[in-house]
């Protein structure tokens, strides 16, 4: 499992967040405590809106803790909306494109978690990104396939209906082809406008994800895990929920594309007796 932030609001230095807090994200690459390896250390990555309307970024193989371009570029880089993500494998290889965020035009994409069986049905995750979308994939995980589809399914104008949709496609294909759990995942993405999250499993094991706002920054954290462990004010969100954070503001909805997956089983199954 991976571990991950998320920030939106004032304009503040990255490392406010990635390095400086006690368990900052660059503690959790190597100390996590709310997941099963408390190591993560197979590459990192960030997002973060400046300027212009696309995201920058920087992704590199390294283990966040070992990488002084990282300590480098979060002291001198503020942002007011950002991304990050240490990694920790679930089979595929450990290369620069399969390390998050990953971005897309405006939007900007990350997870933690896991599609059961990924591995027997990774030519049929490929085939559901349709060719508009097919050309950004640069790498083979799960994270960057489900991004592209919830691209095509109307990201841009509906962001949880799309989100929704793509997770019902990968659940109905790891159902047919796959393996338990069919889905378990936090995801953090943005627009440059706002920050989503989701948390949600198809069993009881979602990973952990909390927020917090911040009085003193002006902003909002979204965290697999809380940055300090002696700070309090952190609100855990509840599984199968996904996030809208404006401001101070947090509008909380439900997230349940397994009442979806019916609509797309059956041509799961179908593709599955063609084999």
């Amino acid at each position: 499992m991976c571990r991950w932030a998320a920030y939106a609001g004032a304009p503040i230095f990255l490392d406010e967040i990635i390095s400086r807090p006690g368990h900052s994200l660059i503690h959790q690459s190597h100390g996590a405590t709310q997941c099963h390896s408390s190591i993560n250390a197979d590459g990192f990555g960030v997002a973060w809106y400046g300027d212009r309307p696309e995201p920058g970024l920087y992704r590199d193989v390294l283990p966040a803790w070992s990488d002084p371009n990282l300590r480098s570029l979060t002291a001198q880089v503020k942002s007011g909306l950002f991304l990050a993500h240490v990694r920790a494998s679930t089979g595929t290889a450990t290369s620069r494109n399969n390390c998050h965020p990953f971005v897309h035009g405006i939007w900007s994409f990350m997870h933690n978690g896991q599609v059961g069986g990924y591995e027997q049905f990774r030519r049929d995750a490929d085939m559901m990104i349709p060719d508009g979308f097919y050309a950004a994939r640069k790498g083979a995980t799960d994270s960057e396939a489900l991004f592209l589809v919830a691209l095509a399914e109307g990201l841009d104008t509906d962001p949880r209906g799309a989100l929704e949709r793509a997770s019902a496609r990968f659940i109905a294909v790891a159902r047919a082809k796959g393996a338990a759990p069919h889905l378990r995942m936090t995801a953090a993405l943005s627009d440059g406008k706002r920050l989503y999250a989701v948390r949600y499993a198809t069993d009881d094991a979602a990973p952990s994800l909390y927020y917090r706002w911040s009085d003193t920054r002006g902003g909002m954290a979204v965290v697999s895990e809380p940055l300090e462990a002696e700070e309090g004010g952190w609100n855990q969100i509840a599984s199968n929920t996904f996030c809208t954070f404006d401001g101070a503001d947090v509008r909380v909805e439900a997230f349940m594309p397994c009442k979806l997956v019916d609509r797309y089983q059956q041509s799961a199954a179908s593709d599955l007796a063609a084999e």
